[in-house]
C-alpha cells in the first residue's frame, strides 16, 4: 500500500467533484476557491448549498457556515446549523466574505480523517491549540 494523500490533494479532489457536479454556481465556487481561508477546506454540496468542512470524511464538519443561492442571482448564507441565519448577499463575493468572518477559531487545512477522528485529533494536542 503506498501513502495516503495529503490532506491538500484531497481538498483538491474535493473542489473538482463539486465544480463537475454542476449543483453550485459556477460563480460562488470560482470565489470561493479564490479565498486561500476557504481553498484549504473539504467542500461539499447539498440542495445547491456549497458547503465548507474542516475534515474530509463525511459526515463532515458542521461549524461553519454555507451559502445557498437565491432567486435572482444572490445568496443566502446559513449556518453553521440549518436552523441559523446569517442573513442575505448580493454577490459572491460579499457571500464568501461572511462566511470567512465567521470561520472557528484556528480553522486551518483540512483534517484527513473524520469528524470524530478530527475532535479526537483536536483534544490531543490541549486546549487552546487546534
Amino acid at each position: 500500500m503506498g501513502p495516503l494523500p495529503a490532506s491538500h490533494e484531497i481538498v483538491q479532489a474535493g473542489w473538482q467533484a463539486v465544480r463537475r457536479d454542476g449543483r453550485v454556481r459556477d460563480e460562488l465556487i470560482d470565489v470561493a476557491y479564490r479565498a486561500p481561508r476557504l481553498r484549504q477546506l473539504f467542500p461539499w454540496t447539498g440542495m445547491g448549498e456549497l458547503h465548507f468542512s474542516r475534515c474530509t470524511e463525511p459526515r463532515w464538519t458542521w461549524d461553519i457556515p454555507y451559502i445557498q443561492p437565491t432567486k435572482g442571482g444572490g445568496y443566502w448564507v446559513s449556518g453553521p446549523l440549518r436552523n441559523e441565519s446569517v442573513g442575505p448577499a448580493v454577490t459572491a463575493e460579499a457571500a464568501v466574505a461572511m462566511v470567512i468572518a465567521r470561520l472557528p477559531s484556528g480553522t486551518g487545512p483540512a483534517f484527513v480523517g473524520t469528524p470524530e477522528q478530527l475532535a479526537a485529533h483536536e483534544a490531543s494536542l490541549g486546549p487552546g491549540r487546534s
